[in-house]
């Protein structure tokens, strides 16, 4: 017998209580992503089949969790839209369910343990962009590279690492930019063991995500944690994540914003380092030591609820 299932939103949580039988656990749901609000690829259509096993996933669960009030939220609003457009019978009571048993819980990270302290003690000259991002088109690594050839453009010098799993289809852009930034590439390609992935993040000054699709972060909140400044969209959940009093630093408006934020700071980078050890000191309250204890109230709680 088990007291709970703890899933992702990627089961259909319905289909699994049905195979189960009437002796059925609680369920509990997390949402790192959802299929309603995902961006499509070019030239790919939305199939709402998955859409419609996330509404049920959740009126199957007792208890359902995001990764960010961010993300909570457009779920919700998809959801509500996604509803309203059916031809028939429209399930309206099921919004009410289901976000009755939403809860925003934060997943935890991994840090290296000499991670999160201060910077690095001499800054790398030049200074070093961190770009350790999927190589996909949800991250939208045209606009990155475009805001990069502009500084370049400019005469300001910089260094690169490109870090970021890439999977079987990778948008052109990562070849052009590994031409077009040939002198200045340092690194390029996924980095699989985790210590010398932490080595590198250490070295970088900056950090730049351009995504259009972020609903917690992981990958920036270690370069975070490990000394890097962000520079990231004033969108999706990075205000969330971000400390208010850094948002006029680090979060862009648009892609001229960025490559105005990426100048100011890559022309002196030294001004920064007090910003840079605030912000690693920050993200230090998403590490598992700290979001374990949150994660056990929880599920002991709704172990307590089971059936």
């Amino acid at each position: 017998d088990f007291d709970l299932v703890f899933t992702s939103s990627l089961t259909n949580a319905a289909d699994l209580k049905a195979l189960w039988g009437p002796r059925w656990p609680p369920i509990l749901l997390y949402f790192h992503e959802n299929q309603l609000s995902y961006p499509l690829a070019p030239g790919e259509q939305r199939d709402y089949q998955y859409g419609f096993s996330n509404l049920l996933s959740g009126l199957a669960a007792q208890a359902i969790w995001f990764n960010s009030r961010f993300h909570q939220a457009d779920f919700l609003a998809q959801l509500e839209s996604f509803v309203s457009r059916m031809p028939d019978f429209r399930p309206s009571w099921a919004l009410d369910a289901i976000r009755s048993r939403t809860e925003v819980v934060y997943p935890g990270c991994w840090f290296a343990p000499a991670v999160g302290v201060e910077p690095a003690p001499a800054e790398p000259d030049p200074p070093l962009i961190i770009w350790n991002h999927r190589w996909e088109f949800d991250k939208a690594p045209e606009v990155f590279f475009t805001a990069l050839r502009q500084v370049a453009d400019r005469g300001i010098d910089f260094r690169l690492a490109l870090l970021g799993e890439r999977f079987s289809t990778v948008p052109d852009v990562f070849r052009q930019a590994a031409e077009r930034f040939s002198g200045r590439l340092v690194h390029c390609g996924f980095v699989p063991d985790k210590e010398d992935y932490y080595a590198w993040l250490r070295r970088g000054t900056l950090v730049v995500s351009t995504a259009v699709q972020e609903n917690f972060g992981i990958a920036w909140i270690e370069a975070v944690r490990s000394g890097c400044l962000p520079l990231a969209p004033a969108r999706l959940a990075y205000p969330e994540i971000l400390p208010d009093a850094h948002h006029a630093l680090c979060l862009y408006r648009d892609p001229a914003d960025l490559a105005a934020k990426l100048a100011l700071v890559l022309t002196r980078p030294e001004r920064y380092r007090a910003a840079r050890a605030e912000l690693a000191r920050a993200m230090g309250r998403f590490s598992w030591q700290l979001r374990a204890p949150a994660f056990d109230r929880r599920l002991t709680a709704l172990c307590g609820d089971g059936r």
